[in-house]
Parts: structure tokens; C-alpha cells; sequence
């Protein structure tokens, strides 16, 4: 039987070896990052300074607790592996790379202790008996490092998005001017990461449904990615996604100039996503008196489809319904406004639906019967019929009032009870 004290002496000896070559082992290390995991050895001086010290602390920490029989239970990571951490988290580096430098790190370092065991001890029992223990303790203090140091690099990370989001959302609202004074252009750009120079598409995306669905504000942000994956032709950069809630968020796509976010896009990225996703779009705008106006435009189109309710268009643009949107930014003047036009045919039930729906469709066909039948599939005296009925229950004829009833009639396509009489 191999005698444990003789096995914890002989690792002493070893440990005390490689502790007298630390600083050449700590470069071995680093040298060996520089061959499997490159991005953290081709980062700034900075870093790289710290992953070294980070190293060699950890060498030390390791080489301690088998020079003195220390138990890994109780070891902390030290000063600088935490700081390494944490800059790891700020940076994005995936947490993965942590963990895969421990454990290149352990694997070098087991090989250092294991040439060091053979070179002294010809001793096969007593030589397995010290791997052993080399392998057990290792082990030991590797997993509580990269464990607490997961820890500290998921708080970080949380942390820090967080504070990211926080400093990004104020910064926007100073570009809206929500929050007073002229906005530093460059200052700004440097904090939400956004080109204002160019040319952009505010957008708001929401989730409309009360069903519960797991992050929704990551749901939004890949529904958006979507979008500017379909136009990204158009446009450079990425988008600008800012959080307003728990479920809806601003954005704001690059274009190019002259270019625009069509309804084709959104309707092809919202085909392939929860059916509760919503989407307005302003119109593209250049620079930062741009992005202040297309942002409005897409928010004034949102009000638009809040008030509609659920049965509201899941995409609606500015181009398409601006000129409604604008005329509901008081929605009690416009429900006033659409009885005063419409009279008896703005009463919410199916029949005076079914005449609406006829009336507007034929005054957008310019007047014309065939046109209307063609696109509503009827006959056409059923077209003239319909009309006719249509406006026998307005308050004014159509050849006095033709323009303030189409708008009446588009409001009520749009928003339907929200703008109708009680039947």
C-alpha cells in the first residue's frame, strides 16, 4: 500500500519545481491560447495583459493548494481570473471560450506535473498514486473556478446589457428630443452603436396576444433581423433595436437612399413567425431630422392599429394609412367626425358593412361600376344597387361631400367599432 504521505511529499517537491518556473509556464499558456483559441490573445494590450495575469494567478493558486494540502473546496478565484471574466462578459466573448481556456489550461498543466512525476519518481505504485491525486485535485479546483467564474460572467453580461440598454433607450430619447436639447451627433452614434448619418425606416414591432410567449423581446429582435435580412440589399449596417417594454420595442433599419421597407418584406418576415407579431413602418427619412420623423410616423401608425384592436392588419404602413393615422390623433373628434359625415351608414352592424364596403370600393375605382364589380367578384347592377342604398343613408350627397366620405369610409375600414355607432 503506497504511503499517502509520502505521495503529498513527493508533491510538494514537484509543485514547489514548477512554482519556481511560473512565470516561463504562464508563457507556454498564453502561447498555447495563441494557437487554439486566437481572438483572446489577438485583443488589445489590455486584455491580453490581464488573461496573463490571470494565468499566472491561477498557476499560483493551483500550485498553493498542492504545495500546502490546501482543500479546492475552499479556494476562491482570484482577483484577476474575476476581472477576466467580467471584461469577457462586456465584450460579448461567448462564455464557451472561458471554459475552453480552463480547460487547455488544466489539460497543460497536468502534462507539466505528470513530465515532473516521471523524471523523479521511478516508483510505478507510488507514481500512479500521485497522478491520481494531481488528476483529483485538479479537477476539483478547475470546476469550482470555471463555476463561479461562469457565474460572474453571466452576472456581468446581465449587468451590463442591461446598463447598455439603459445609456441606448436615454440616447434615443434625446434624438427625439424627448428629453430637451440639441443631441451630439457623434456621441450619440458612439453609444447605440447606429449610423444617424444615413438614411433609415422607423418601425414598431409589439406582440398584440395575451397568450404567454417565452422572451418576446427576442422574438421582436429576430423578426426584425428578418426584415433587414430581406432589404439588407438596400441598406448597410444593422438595425437600431431599442426595448420599450416587455413586449414591444423601437427600431429603426439602414437603407440606402431612395430605397423604403415595402409591404412585401414585412409580410414575408411576419408569415414565418407567432401570429401575435404587429409591425408598423414610417417612411424613410435622411439623418437625424429623418430618423425623428420616420419614428413618429411609424407611432402615429401604431396609435392607428391600437385603437383598430385585434382585428387590426398585422402590418400597416404610413404610406398606405397616413393620412387616416393623422386624423386619430383624437379619436373621439374622429368617431364625431365619421357620424356627422357618414349619418345612418356609419352604424356598426353587417348590412350597413356590406354598403360601405361597396361605396368605398367604387369611389376608389373612380366611379366606376365594372371596376368595383370586378374587384368585390359581383354583378354589377348588384354594385349599383348597394351604391345607391349607400347613399341614401348619407347626411349629404356624394357630389357635395365625395372627398370627406371616401376619407369617413377608409377610417372605418381601418378602425371599425372603434369609429362606428352602436348598432
Amino acid at each position: 500500500m503506497v504511503d499517502e504521505e509520502a505521495v503529498s511529499e513527493r508533491i510538494r517537491q514537484i509543485a514547489d519545481t514548477l512554482a519556481d518556473r511560473a512565470g516561463e509556464l504562464t508563457g507556454e499558456l498564453v502561447q498555447l491560447y495563441a494557437t487554439d483559441l486566437p481572438q483572446l490573445v489577438n485583443d488589445d494590450e489590455r486584455m491580453v495583459s490581464l488573461l496573463t495575469a490571470s494565468v499566472y494567478q491561477n498557476l499560483e493558486t493551483a500550485l498553493q493548494i498542492f504545495r500546502h494540502g490546501i482543500d479546492p473546496a475552499t479556494v476562491e478565484p482570484p482577483a484577476a481570473a474575476v476581472e477576466y471574466a467580467r471584461r469577457l462578459a462586456q465584450r460579448g466573448t461567448p462564455v464557451f471560450d472561458l471554459i475552453r481556456a480552463y480547460d487547455l489550461g488544466q489539460a497543460a498543466m497536468l502534462d507539466f506535473g505528470f513530465e515532473e512525476c516521471t523524471r523523479l519518481v521511478d516508483d510505478a505504485a507510488l507514481l500512479g498514486a500521485m497522478m491520481r491525486r494531481l488528476l483529483r485535485v485538479a479537477y476539483e479546483f478547475i470546476t469550482r473556478v470555471v463555476r463561479q467564474l461562469v457565474g460572474v460572467y453571466q452576472d456581468e453580461r446581465d449587468r451590463w446589457l442591461l446598463n447598455r440598454s439603459a445609456a441606448r433607450a436615454a440616447k434615443v430619447l434625446d434624438l427625439l428630443g424627448e428629453n430637451g436639447g440639441p443631441p451630439d451627433v457623434d456621441a450619440a452614434e458612439a453609444v447605440i452603436g447606429y449610423r444617424l448619418r444615413g438614411t433609415h425606416v422607423g418601425m414598431i414591432f409589439w406582440h398584440a396576444s395575451e397568450a404567454y410567449v417565452d422572451d418576446v423581446l427576442s422574438l421582436l429582435e429576430s423578426v426584425a433581423g428578418a426584415v433587414f435580412e430581406r432589404v439588407q440589399g438596400q441598406g448597410q449596417g444593422r438595425p437600431l433595436f431599442v426595448p420599450r417594454d416587455e413586449a414591444s420595442a423601437w427600431v429603426w433599419l439602414p437603407v440606402t437612399a431612395g430605397a423604403s421597407v415595402g409591404r412585401e418584406h414585412l409580410d414575408a418576415a411576419l408569415a414565418e413567425t407567432e401570429p401575435g407579431v404587429r409591425v408598423t413602418a414610417g417612411d424613410p427619412g435622411a439623418g437625424v431630422a429623418g430618423f425623428r420623423d420616420t419614428h413618429q410616423q411609424a407611432r402615429r401608425v401604431h396609435a392607428l392599429a391600437l385603437a383598430a384592436g385585434e382585428h387590426c392588419d398585422r402590418v400597416l404602413t404610413f404610406r398606405e394609412v397616413g393620412t387616416v393615422a393623422l386624423m386619430t390623433s383624437d379619436l373621439n373628434a374622429a368617431r364625431l367626425w365619421v357620424a356627422s359625415t357618414l349619418g345612418l351608414l356609419g352604424v356598426d352592424d353587417e348590412h350597413c358593412g356590406r354598403l360601405r364596403e361597396t361605396l368605398r370600393v367604387f369611389l376608389a375605382s373612380g366611379g366606376s361600376y365594372t371596376a368595383a364589380a370586378a374587384e368585390l367578384t359581383m354583378h354589377k347592377n348588384s354594385v349599383q344597387y348597394r351604391v345607391r342604398k349607400a347613399q341614401e343613408l348619407l347626411p349629404r350627397g356624394l357630389t357635395e361631400a365625395r372627398l370627406d366620405v371616401e376619407l369617413a369610409l377608409n377610417l372605418c375600414r381601418r378602425l371599425g367599432a372603434a369609429v362606428l355607432a352602436p348598432a
